[in-house]
């Protein structure tokens, strides 16, 4: 198999740059325009290609694409132009961006710069910088050679780069950023740019009529004062006091100073929209509604994207974009948090569609961290209620409330679905009381109730709460010791330990970079290093870690059995989107299912499972 290393120059200025604008927005642009590129076919000499549009699509069209794989770095940004520009599509995508987050961790240095410093490849230049603000015709044939130097320089460090790092990332990563990107740059989703226009006219309505409801009764002359007063945490907190509430606070985890308590999530502002006083409930209401802009720049970047892209939605997703290896959101298009319990808000979701003659199936792998953890810890009792494909959630109910549940009771069921997801990582008395609070449908237990909750959990799932201790005291040898043989983590050798961090099934490392004992603090306790600072790690902490980056390999397993018969348009935490045939649904999602239910080799005894829906949209299943 051929491979053809590539790097597009493009034209870029103080406001339209990648800095600026998503990868989509920049190509799809009538601003957009390809200064050049250098072409490197396997181990031949690099070439350097300059022109118009049509004349370097004419050029690349000669290079064997349908036998090739094409490498870049950071492929999402080269490969779109050549699927949407020159409309060529290699045989495979490639990637040394990619790679790199996997083989080094998400916060080590991904630029093409730092790369190549960190291999002893070369360096890279600089002309770049030369060519802000300047049209290919602004060029003269002297700068536009250097360019193209410039260029080629980076082509040959890609392809010395990938050379050193193929040897190290296992094949199914591989194949995984090859689907990751197509998702991208061959979209299967679109989009119904009329039920998100029809939603963003009902939300501005909604806010106009809440916000002239306020008008008068707080002396505003027009609704955009109001909308002022209520959004800004100052304004809003002497309204609150004007009537008589005593402002809640809390200790920023930020700052480490006090704030107000005024996000949606807090527990004392859900409180004050239950407020005895109906005016004080609707002053609630009302902020929410102006502070919370999320669904309506959502929506409209949403409509951006459909109207550039013929109703196609590009997705978007970085490959090992969290610590455990998940995927996560990328370029302002989060597909992994878009709403669906709320009604009018999970227009989002009803609005990605699948084309004429098709339907969107969304199979998810069930409950598969907590699956995961009882398996990894041994848990047995657990692991065989999984099998047999017993309710857990109502089996652990049933235990905290000494009787049996039943659909008539769906807040039992909750609390205890909370609790088997939420306190497997050691999860305390008050933050499962909030969570439990703030959490739909809801549920307002005392704090001496949820305590009684997490010793039941502990004393029944002791199995747990002993990984949680193995971990503590594994972290402790990471840091202090020099560690020469594998250390194994839980019941099963599927995850060992080294010094540089946990070792996955994958064959890919979650690292903690800098491990440490910090005793600055009156509690000392372990850290490791991040782009953002120093983090907190224990053991309870590291199983989930653990238990996530496992699930991920399981559902990455699956995901690569179902692209042998469907391309997946989408993944999201643990599920796998495809667009299939109508003619097809039904043996394609029987076939999807076997795929979400097959147990790796490495996990022998692990309980998977799996629900699978379809509809003509991605809200239907």
């Amino acid at each position: 198999m051929n491979v053809i290393t590539l790097d597009f120059e493009t034209y870029y200025d103080a406001k339209f740059s990648l800095s600026r604008l998503t990868t989509e927005e920049y190509v799809c642009s009538p601003e957009f325009e390809i200064i050049g590129v250098g072409v490197k076919l396997n181990q031949e000499k690099s070439k350097w290609i300059s022109g118009t549009h049509e004349e370097i699509t004419k050029e690349l069209q000669k290079y064997p694409w349908r036998d090739s794989m094409l490498l870049c770095h950071n492929t999402m940004f080269d490969a779109s132009i050549l699927a949407w520009v020159c409309y060529i599509t290699p045989y495979k995508y490639l990637d040394t961006l990619c790679m790199a987050r996997a083989l080094h961790g998400v916060d080590s240095g991904g630029s093409l710069k730092a790369l190549a410093e960190r291999y002893k490849i070369g360096v890279k230049g600089e002309e770049v910088l030369n060519a802000k603000g300047k049209r290919r015709a602004d060029f003269s044939a002297e700068e536009l050679a250097r360019y193209g130097e410039y260029c080629l320089n980076d082509v040959e460090l890609t392809r010395k780069l990938f050379n050193k790092m193929a040897k190290h990332i296992p094949e199914k990563e591989v194949d995984l950023i090859d689907l990751t990107l197509r998702m991208f740059t061959h979209p299967t989703l679109y989009l119904n740019i009329d039920l998100l226009t029809n939603r963003l006219t009902e939300i501005s309505e909604e806010k106009f009529e809440l916000l002239s409801s306020l008008k008068n009764r707080l002396n505003c002359k027009d609704e955009e004062e109001v909308r002022k007063k209520l959004s800004s945490n100052k304004q809003f907190a002497e309204v609150l006091e004007s009537v008589g509430v005593t402002v809640p606070t809390k200790t920023s985890s930020r700052t480490g100073k006090d704030t107000y308590a005024l996000a949606k999530n807090d527990e004392e502002f859900i409180a004050l929209t239950e407020h005895k006083d109906p005016f004080v409930q609707r002053l609630c209401t009302v902020r929410l509604g102006t502070k919370s802009t999320i669904e309506e720049s959502r929506i409209q970047r949403f409509i951006e994207i459909a109207t550039r892209n013929g109703d196609r939605v590009p997705i978007p997703l970085k490959y090992y974009g969290a610590h455990t290896g998940r995927w996560s959101g990328l370029d302002k298009v989060n597909f992994q948090n878009l709403p669906s319990r709320d009604k009018k808000k999970k227009t989002l979701k009803n609005a990605v569609v699948a084309p004429e003659g098709y339907v969107v199936v969304n199979s998810d792998s069930s409950q598969i961290e907590a699956r995961v953890l009882a398996w990894l810890a041994g848990q047995d009792d657990l692991v065989e209620m999984f099998t047999e494909g017993r309710d857990v959630y109502r089996g652990f109910a049933t235990k905290l409330y000494k009787q049996p549940t039943s659909k008539a009771k769906p807040i039992e069921r909750f609390v205890g679905k909370t609790c088997i997801l939420g306190l497997g990582y050691g999860t305390g008395a008050l933050k499962l009381k909030h969570t439990l609070k703030t959490q739909p449908p809801g549920a307002d237990l005392t704090i001496d109730r949820c305590k009684e909750i997490v010793n039941i959990y502990r004393t029944e799932n002791s199995n747990i709460t002993d990984l949680w201790d193995e971990c503590g005291r594994t972290l402790t040898k990471m840091a202090s010791e020099n560690i020469v043989t594998k250390i194994f983590i839980g019941k099963h050798k599927c995850v060992s330990v080294t010094n540089e961090g946990v070792r996955l099934p994958s064959g890919l490392l979650i690292r903690y970079p800098n491990l440490r004992l910090d005793t600055n603090e009156t509690n000392s306790k372990m850290v490791y290093d991040s782009r953002k600072g120093s983090v907190s790690i224990w053991g309870g902490a590291m199983v989930e870690n653990i238990v996530q980056g496992i699930a991920r390999c399981v559902v990455a397993e699956q995901m690569l059995l179902i692209a042998e018969r469907y391309r997946p348009a989408l993944t999201v935490h643990d599920s796998v989107v495809c667009v299939l045939p109508e003619d097809e649904i039904d043996e394609g999602t029987e076939f999807i299912v076997q795929c979400m239910m097959t147990t790796p080799e490495w996990a022998p005894g692990l309980p998977v499972a799996c629900e699978a829906k379809h509809g003509k949209t991605y809200g239907d299943c």
